[in-house]
């Protein structure tokens, strides 16, 4: 009990925190306090009062712990230099690519529109008529026509792409439809782009040289530009510039439309300034702001922000309307020109098929000059045959450079390489075109015959005349163009500074749906959202302090998409902070896997500490920040304690656990870590253990005890579930919209006790959730650990199932199964309706126990998806797991696993209408595809039965019928063994057959290869096994990291009838039993079940013997127990003779047993007797362990704290007679188990009245442990029994039907059969006597149903292998975009110092915090060359590991260590620590950080001025509320942020944290439930209030306490 009692307050300056103040640190230190000042000292880590590490002499040699790399921490160093050549790769191609494609696409427009030009002239080629002539040609009627058809179709095949795009997601997901008043000003604005694209290519154009034409294409943007003016708002930084700019542009716009009307003089081009600004029309959208400071423009705005909910709605019309427009434009264009319009349908057959070209020669006079008119007489002419493809090829040319401009355009902004891979090339495309262009036809002018074998000498765009290219630099024209040029460039300067997450959305990209391929370089830099994100820079955040409130290390997340629900002034900027709260499960794991988990865990605590320290101390916004939290639910973490059957004690696997933590610890920190240990909580459910990581995470170990609360992993699932989202949530005091943000933007993963990963893996997952609102969960790529045969045969199969499967899954639908091992769920999904409680629904029936509890994690998915939301899978994402090693461990899991799956997914497909109505990611295609999955597993084991006798035939060249009986046997004797005999025995069956079809399989093997050559190569089954191996080595090949997995597909196929036919017989015959089956051991057991036990057993061993040989001859006289003889003799034990029998005499053992009881029942009346008269003198109650109530009612499922001993008690007392009094024990308030000393010296703590409350409401109604009711057990087990037979049944028939049909008809094949085309067998034989030859044909005759078997398992092989290309194309995305090349942005000496911190933040905090090296030994192991051993300093690093020193516990005061060391002089102070590789001593570097360092403390030693200054008689701080509700934050220095409150305590989950980051501002009561752990700095020590010394010590103003018995509660005087 001593190490319960509350701890005294300590006398004035005898406290231990009194003394660390002084003893730690220089001066700078102290200037720089706050809560991590005091590190976690030896004694707080390793439980003693001393707070100096001594060592003994001769004690000094170490071992420290060995870095090993596996599973998630295996090298990547190859990986990762592929994945930057692999982005520089990307970087380069894009930009290629879209500039290409952009100067392809605009190249041939002009060029279509070059020959729409009616009665256009021009020089022709005469290398073939005649070197000494000169030839014009004048382009027929027929030409031009193809020409217009090619310009209509090149605008229209963008428009009826956007319409499948619109009719896509309005019929297969949700729409909104648009207020008729918006959809007529979309509909007018989309008429007018139409009718003045029409205006340009058909009008404008033709009638301006190819030159001018590029050029005019920069006038388009005269709508934007005067929108994007209209827009600036007061807020805006540099308005009055930027306004004077935006004038300019559109004055250099407005230029370009009038400067060639008026210097050229033609009517005709007055249509210029018409269609250039109707066609800037189309991009109004982009460049109105609901906060302009114009009306007009404000309603526009309106209009924008509905269009984002009604656009495809939208578009389904306005994409028909467009093309219908453009047409009837085109035709009006067409009549107003003076031709027929009907010319466009009567040539249409003589324009795209042969036609003849007429070239008139020049008489010699003209020289060259092309004449007004050739219909004069003395002309001749010459008919040329026209290259009428040449169109074809041209308008392919335009319809794939545009769309590849498109598609990799969007790819180049999706992986954050948009600056240079969009921007650039899209800027580019007009003046190379335009360079080109000048080239082409300067050299067409100089020489006709120059494109004379690529280009069809009639066709060349139209040309300027007499033009030379010095001509145009001194044109005035050439400098109006770069001033366009550079107008366009400033309109559309977004396109340069991106502001989207990475894999962003489409309709996050872009405004319109869809492309225009005429311009495609004006719409994808006017098309690309401007408002893509909030813009939130680092120097903002002085003005979020203080409008928020908030501390200035709380990020406001970029990643957090603002445009889809609006501001709400309610919402905190800290409320959009990504939570993550890792929630594993654990049972029965071993030392191994508990280590790796915990090392994931260590990990993410190092990772989140580095992202905090970089916002607390560099100032830097770290888009990826989170908070994090671990809570690790250990399901039957009691067992019955050695002292007593009435206490209970933790379990051998919670005392691993906490024995390994240290030891994960130094693993990962590479250096020896002692934790604190961990505190103890007694809890209604059991117990807690919270312990501190090095990175100041909590980590909290929740123990549960069967006895008081439900078991099992769905249970603990409903636990975390209800306490972090309900109790810890839900009960804030804080408003309805905060709640909600606060739900969106916390995400709890699943964890299971073995699982490995990285911090990355982690982030992936969350980056996918940022992109996705509707995303309810995702999963990574899991793989298996372990070693031998069965896990050589997982490493094939779990990657056939990520590569092929889930990919599937991802790309055509939603993942049915996210695995409870490592997944990533949305806290607001899991709170919706029909989720969580429904997640809490008890197994009634006996399809609830194979549906629900069998595979809850495909379950709780599978409520998900009928929800509505979306499940997605990152193969980025890797977790490794341990999987089963045995043959019995493996088929018991799947034997729980093959049901579940079953189950679920038939419940999705029984609910399919409803889910395809709710969910928008699941279609009725995708339905089908499940459906076909459902059937090939059904129908699985008759699939590889036919498969075996086939292949028996083929191998052993026996025939049908004595193949089917050698199959048939063995098949039908192990189903009669799996109804008949103990599941060991059906194990060990199923292993003996497994392994003799692994033999056979070879065999077959050999027999398929031999069938293959016979049948030839082009046989149905050589087809599909080609392409099926085909497709497993391709998905091997884009996934070069698990390459390897492929060489275990050996095993893989010598192991299929053991997987797909005895275990899935083995699954559905064992459907009845739903023990988990794996990771079980026996429990502990109390003295009185031994006993009973032992009793039991010397039963039957009688019984076995009454039954053995000769008992017959004792049949005659009973049981021979109740008699003996005088006179009586036996041989052997075979039998025995007895004379003169008489009854038997009461045994002395009996009577013994007797007075025993007797005495036993005296001693209690005694007890009793005594507790009365003296209550206080003796203790005679005991604990109640065991529940007393058997019926199943919840009301009675908790124990009272005291259970009073009655009179039929005493019968089941243990015969403990021992006189001490027994200590009275409340299992809330001194249970045995926290005084175990294998739980370590912690502190013990309770939970709040709230939390308990909390504890109690929710095992009341959803965890109270279900009674072992016979009754019920009993009914249970009949229906699970039923169940099992109907399924059998209905399964067995399914197959046997099927096996049946198809054999039958491989008998019948001769009558009934269908003759396969490929692979046909010539045979050819010669004659001699007739000389004659015969040549006959023999086909593969196939029966029915057995091809269409072959056609729909091929069917499933191309939609999954097509899906997975497609899935892997999105994991490379999600790679690349995740990768940062260094030398592909501004190089290190170009970049300012806040640059610098900026950009290497996380990872100058991660070496500035190591742990490893804090004492300066850093080159340890340093040196290189051959004496790299002989120069190693192992003595010197003896003899300083010998010297005394602190020991720092946590990452942060290690950094705080390095950081105030830190200069730039070198020479001065050797003590600068190194960096990282890359940035090794660079001065650069620590004068950035010098620099940083200094004003942070700056800013707090002018804050601490400010907050300690005030007239305060215990120097406190009151004036303003520090943590907003009045309480003291818990500090051991007086010391508090520049924002008020302790930079702690925002991150301390109890004592004022949540008030600061949920805060209620004072309002409302702070849910205590919620603030569950105070941190270990707080709970050490006891504040004691103090009069201010006159003369203070400028570090004492306030002290603090420290606990000085090694254990203890809270301290009696915190307030």
């Amino acid at each position: 009990m001593s190490a319960m009692r509350h701890r005294p307050m300590a006398p004035p300056g005898q406290g231990a925190g009194a003394g660390t103040a002084g003893e730690h640190g220089d001066s700078d230190d102290n200037n720089f306090t706050d809560d991590e000042s005091s590190p976690l000292t030896h004694d707080i880590y390793g439980g003693s009062q001393r707070t100096i590490q001594e060592t003994k002499g001769w004690d000094v040699f170490r071992d420290p712990p060995i870095k090993i790399e596996t599973g998630s921490t295996a090298n990547q160093e190859c990986l990762e230099l592929t994945v930057k050549i692999l982005k520089i790769f990307a970087y380069v191609i894009t930009f290629i690519i879209v500039l290409t494609g952009g100067v392809i696409a605009k190249g041939t427009m002009l060029f279509m529109t070059s020959q729409v030009r009616k009665d256009k002239k021009m020089e022709y080629c005469n290398k073939d008529l005649g070197r000494d002539k000169s030839f014009v040609v004048r382009l027929p009627e027929e030409e031009r026509v193809a020409w217009i058809w090619a310009l209509l179709i090149a605008y229209a095949l963008p428009e009826i792409g956007a319409l499948i795009r619109s009719a896509r997601i309005c019929f297969f997901k949700t729409f909104k439809v648009p207020k008729t008043g918006h959809f007529l000003f979309v509909w007018l604005m989309e008429s007018l782009s139409a009718v003045g694209m029409a205006l340009l290519m058909f009008v404008v154009l033709p009638q301006i040289d190819a030159i001018q034409g590029a050029m005019l294409t920069n006038c388009l943007c005269v709508v934007p530009g005067i929108f994007g003016l209209l827009s600036r708002t007061s807020k805006e930084g540099k308005r009055f510039v930027k306004v004077i700019i935006d004038l300019a542009a559109v004055a250099a716009q407005v230029t370009g439309l009038v400067i060639w009307p008026l210097l050229e003089n033609r009517r005709e081009l007055w249509v210029i300034p018409v269609a250039c600004v109707m066609i800037s029309c189309g991009w109004w959208e982009n460049y109105v702001s609901p906060q302009s400071p114009l009306g007009l423009v404000r309603a526009l705005g309106r209009i924008k922000e509905e269009m984002k909910y009604t656009r495809y709605f939208c578009h389904i019309f306005l994409s028909i309307w467009k093309i219908l427009l453009f047409f009837t434009v085109t035709l009006l264009i067409y009549w107003a020109q003076g031709e027929e319009p009907g010319n466009l349908f009567a040539m249409y057959g003589d324009a795209f098929g042969p036609h003849k070209i007429i070239v008139y020669e020049l008489p010699a006079g003209l020289g060259g000059v092309l004449p007004d008119t050739l219909e004069s007489a003395n002309i001749d002419t010459v008919d040329v045959d026209a290259a009428y493809n040449t169109v074809v090829y041209v308008l392919l040319l335009q319809i794939f450079g545009a769309y590849l401009c498109y598609i990799f355009g969007k790819f180049a902004c999706k992986i954050l390489i948009q600056g240079f891979s969009y921007a650039f090339p899209v800027s580019l495309t007009v003046p190379l075109s335009v360079t080109f262009l000048i080239a082409a036809c300067g050299i067409r002018i100089d020489d006709p015959c120059f494109f004379h074998d690529t280009i069809p000498d009639y066709l060349f765009f139209t040309s300027p005349s007499n033009f030379r290219f010095n001509n145009f630099v001194t044109e005035q024209m050439a400098w109006a163009w770069i001033l366009w040029l550079l107008s366009q460039t400033w309109i559309a300067l977004h396109i340069w500074t991106p502001k989207c997450e990475r894999l962003a959305t489409t309709e996050k990209l872009f405004v319109q749906p869809m492309y225009s391929s005429l311009l495609i370089d004006q719409s994808m830099a006017l098309n690309r959202r401007r408002d893509d994100q909030a813009d939130v820079k680092t120097e903002d955040l002085s003005e979020i302090e203080k409008e928020k409130g908030d501390e200035y290390y709380e990020t406001i997340s970029v990643h957090t998409d603002r445009s889809s629900a609006p501001n709400k002034p309610s919402i905190k900027s800290s409320d959009n902070i990504t939570r993550i709260y890792s929630c594993a499960t654990m049972w029965h794991e071993t030392k191994d896997e508990m280590i790796e988990f915990l090392k994931s865990i260590m990990r993410m605590d190092e990772d989140q500490c580095a992202r905090r320290v970089a916002q607390k101390y560099l100032r830097v916004l770290d888009p990826d920040y989170y908070e994090f939290e671990t809570h690790i639910f250990f399901d039957d973490a009691f067992e019955i304690s050695d002292h007593s059957d009435d206490d209970i004690q933790c379990n051998r696997f919670v005392k691993l656990l906490i024995a390994t933590m240290d030891e994960a610890a130094s693993e990962i920190h590479q250096t020896t870590i002692r934790l604190r240990p961990p505190k103890k909580y007694p809890t209604p459910y059991g117990g807690r253990l919270v312990w501190t990581l090095p990175g100041k995470t909590k980590f909290i170990t929740h123990l549960k005890d069967k006895d008081r609360i439900r078991h099992r992993k769905r249970w603990s699932q409903v636990m975390y579930m209800y306490y972090l989202l309900g109790h810890r949530l839900m009960e804030l005091p804080i408003s309805v919209d905060r709640k909600d943000a606060i739900a969106e933007n916390t995400y709890l993963l699943t964890l299971d006790g073995d699982i490995d990963f990285k911090p990355n893996a982690v982030t992936l997952l969350v980056d996918l959730m940022k992109k996705n609102k509707n995303l309810g969960a995702a999963c990574g790529r899991i793989h298996p650990v372990g070693s031998g045969p069965m896990v050589w045969y997982q490493l094939f199969e779990y990657a056939i199932g990520h590569w092929l499967q889930k990919a599937t899954e991802h790309m055509i639908g939603c993942v049915l199964c996210s695995p409870g091992c490592f997944s990533l769920f949305r806290g607001k999904a899991l709170m919706d309706d029909n989720v969580m409680k429904k997640y809490t629904t008890r197994s009634d029936e006996a399809r609830h126990y194979v549906q629900y509890d069998q595979g809850e994690d495909r379950w709780l998915c599978t409520l998900l998806l009928q929800r509505g939301y979306r499940v997605e899978y990152s193969a980025a994402s890797d977790a490794y797991t341990h999987c089963p090693e045995g043959f019995n461990e493996f088929y018991n899991q799947r034997r729980r696993w093959v049901p579940s799956t079953i189950a679920n997914i038939m419940d999705l497909l029984a609910d399919a209408k409803r889910t395809i109505k709710i969910n928008d990611n699941i279609s009725l295609l995708y339905i089908f595809y499940q459906m076909m999955l459902m059937g090939g597993t059904i129908l699985g084991p008759g699939t590889i039965f036919l498969m075996l006798v086939g292949a028996f035939v083929a191998a052993f060249r026996i025939d049908n019928w004595t193949s089917f009986h050698y199959n048939i046997v063995p098949i039908l004797a192990f189903m009669f063994i799996c109804f008949t005999c103990k599941s060991n025995i059906q194990l060990f069956v199923a292993q003996v057959l497994s392994t003799a079809y692994a033999l056979i399989m070879m065999a077959v093997i050999v027999g398929t290869a031999l069938q293959l050559g016979e049948d030839g190569i082009g046989s149905p089954s050589a087809i599909f096994l080609i392409s099926m191996v085909g497709s497993f080595f391709i998905a091997a090949c884009l996934h070069p990291q698990e390459f390897w997995c492929i060489t275990c597909g050996l095993i893989y196929l010598l192991s299929i009838p053991s997987m797909y036919l005895l275990l899935i017989l083995y699954s559905i015959i064992n459907l009845n039993v739903v023990s988990w089956g794996t990771r079980e051991v026996v429990a502990k057991k109390t003295k009185k079940e031994l006993e009973a036990e032992k009793k039991a057993a010397e039963e039957a061993k009688k019984r076995v013997k009454q039954k053995s040989m000769l008992s017959f001859l004792q049949s005659g006289i009973g049981d021979n127990g109740d008699e003996e003889g005088s006179v009586e003799f036996s041989l052997a034990g075979l039998f025995r003779c007895i004379f003169c029998t008489h009854g038997k005499t009461s045994d002395e053992k009996q009577q013994l047993t007797s007075i025993a009881e007797s005495l036993d029942t005296i001693k209690h009346r005694m007890d009793t007797i005594e507790s009365a008269v003296d209550p206080h003198g003796h203790h005679a109650s005991r604990h109640g362990r065991r529940r007393t109530t058997s019926s199943g009612s919840k009301d009675h499922h908790l124990l009272t704290s005291v259970a009073e001993k009655s009179g039929d008690e005493s019968d089941e007392s243990d015969s403990d007679t021992s006189a001490e009094p027994k200590q009275e024990r409340d299992f809330l308030t001194n249970p045995y188990w926290i005084e175990d000393p294998d739980v370590r010296k912690g502190e013990v703590d309770f939970l709040s009245s709230t939390e308990i409350q909390f504890w109690k409401d929710l095992i009341d109604q959803y965890l109270y442990p279900i009674d072992n009711d016979p009754v019920e057990q009993a009914r249970i087990a009949s229906d699970l029994i039923e169940l099992r037979n109907k399924s059998v049944f209905a399964f067995f028939m399914a197959n046997a039907l099927f096996v049946l049909i198809v054999f039958l008809l491989q008998l019948n094949k001769d009558k009934l059969h269908i003759i396969w085309p490929l692979g046909v067998k010539t045979n050819i034989t010669y004659i001699e006597e007739t000389s004659e030859v015969h040549i006959s044909k023999e086909y593969l005759q196939l029966e029915p149903i057995g091809l269409v078997f072959v056609f729909f398992f091929a069917l499933i092989l191309i939609i999954q292998f097509t899906a997975m290309l497609f899935h892997r194309f999105g994991t490379i995305s999600h790679i690349l975009a995740s990768t940062e090349l260094n030398f592909c942005k501004k190089k290190s000496e170009d970049l300012t110092q806040d640059q610098l911190i900026d950009k290497h933040a996380v990872e100058i905090v991660k070496n500035l915090q190591r742990l490893q090296g804090i004492d300066g030994d850093y080159d340890n192991d340093s040196g290189s060359g051959p004496d790299r051993i002989a120069r190693r300093k192992t003595i010197q690093n003896l003899e300083k590991a010998r010297q005394p020193r602190r020991q720092i516990g946590t990452l942060d005061v290690a950094f705080k260590k390095r950081f105030l060391k830190l200069t730039a002089d070198a020479e001065n102070n050797p003590a600068t620590p190194i960096l990282t590789r890359r940035l090794t001593m660079r001065a650069e570097t620590i004068r950035a950080l010098e620099v940083r360092k200094n004003s942070v403390m700056a800013e707090r030693r002018k804050s601490a001025m400010q907050t300690l200054g005030a007239k305060n008689e215990y120097g406190i701080t009151t004036g303003a509320p520090i943590n907003n509700n009045g309480a003291l934050p818990n500090q051991r220095s007086g010391r508090v942020s520049n924002a008020g409150i302790s930079i702690k305590d925002v991150f301390n989950v109890n004592g004022g944290a949540a008030e600061q980051i949920y805060g209620s501002n004072g309002g409302g009561t702070i849910n205590q439930g919620y603030e569950h752990v105070i941190d270990e700095d707080a709970d050490g020590n006891s504040l004691r209030l103090t009069t201010r010394n006159p003369h203070p010590h400028p570090h004492h103003q306030v002290s603090w306490g420290q606990n000085t018995n090694g254990g203890g509660g809270n301290g009696t005087g915190r307030l």
